[in-house]
């Protein structure tokens, strides 16, 4: 917190801070007297009518009346990650968008709309990197008529944690009614520890998914554009382990330049906590290395912890939240 050369408290922000990452500590109501402050770190996303709204790294939102501020300063962005490779939020997200393409975009300035029937949010959504070239209202109302066009509901993925992002647009999204429907993270990390993990024995790899492949996959009923969207990247790579019937477990891989994403890892929940994730990461990561790749991503749920155990363990962490907001229901159109 900021104190004086006089050993006081001050709250050394103002309205013009909008867009800062800030400190706050404000007075609160409790019956216990060593619990009169609480301090919150974030953005500050907007401060009216003497209230402010700050976006904590995971895209929490918390308003915090100006007239309980005891103090406040900015404060730097977030310290560089000591481990891991070095990479920023609009790298990443351009890397993770080339990693599932959709089968249709169009830009709107430097947002880009992304379709391809309905399957999945990231491939059916607008990755809002800059400037729309629009008023945000009327950027909004393309967004809208655009995907409307399509039959399908408008979703805008942004993110929020990391330097550059964007929690001054999820504060105005919110403001607007769209909804937050989904929220996760992407981790990064070395890839050679990866490849260490394990032999890889028994890996079958493939440029297809075949179709003991996708009947391991979680999601069923895969179309013809989902087999597109699957399939799109610039040197995608399809790990198999072999089992009775459907594969025991199963992988995706995309390299990208220095990076490779990892995704749809699916094991057989008769064979789970038998290290077969870790053999299918491991051989994706062989290949992934061959192909000159150094880094690897992933995207995680927030809730999902015998993921986020196993990816940690693998040299992972955190480096931003990423989140899908959902256009406000207009009148009479039946979405929720």
């Amino acid at each position: 917190m900021e104190i004086s050369a006089r050993g006081r408290l001050e709250v050394r922000i103002t309205a013009a801070d909008v867009g800062k990452r800030v400190s706050v500590r404000c007075l609160i109501e409790s019956s216990v007297p060593e619990e009169k402050f609480t301090d919150t770190v974030g953005v500050l996303t907007s401060w009216n009518d003497g209230v402010l709204l700050i976006t904590r790294k995971n895209g929490e939102s918390v308003r915090i009346a100006e007239s309980a501020l005891v103090a406040g300063k900015v404060v730097p962005s977030a310290p560089a990650r000591r481990r891991g490779p070095a990479a920023s939020y609009e790298e990443l997200a351009r890397v993770a968008s080339r990693a599932w393409r959709p089968v249709e975009s169009e830009r709107l300035g430097e947002w880009e709309l992304r379709a391809a029937s309905g399957f999945t949010r990231r491939a059916n959504s607008v990755l809002p990197l800059g400037d729309p070239g629009l008023p945000l209202d009327e950027a909004l109302s393309a967004v809208r008529r655009w995907y409307g066009e399509r039959g399908l509901p408008a979703y805008i993925q942004t993110a929020t944690g990391a330097e550059g992002t964007q929690e001054v647009l999820c504060a105005e999204l919110e403001r607007r009614g769209w909804v937050r429907e989904v929220s996760a993270e992407v981790w990064t990390g070395a890839l050679a520890p990866v490849a260490d993990r394990a032999e890889g024995a028994g890996v079958v790899l493939s440029r297809e998914a075949d179709e003991a492949w996708l009947a391991r996959y979680q999601r069923k009923g895969v179309s013809e554009v989902a087999l597109r969207v699957l399939g799109g990247g610039p040197s995608v790579w399809f790990a198999t382990v072999p089992g009775d019937g459907a594969p025991a477990a199963i992988g995706r891989c995309v390299v990208d330049g220095r990076w490779a994403s990892f995704a749809a890892v699916e094991v057989d929940p008769a064979m789970r906590r038998r290290g077969l994730a870790t053999t299918v990461m491991s051989a994706l990561a062989r290949r992934a290395l061959d192909e000159g790749a150094s880094a690897a991503w992933l995207q995680v749920e927030q809730d999902n912890a015998g993921a986020r155990a196993l990816y940690a363990g693998m040299g992972f962490a955190a480096h931003h939240a990423y989140h899908h907001y959902r256009e406000p229901a207009a009148p009479g159109s039946g979405l929720s």
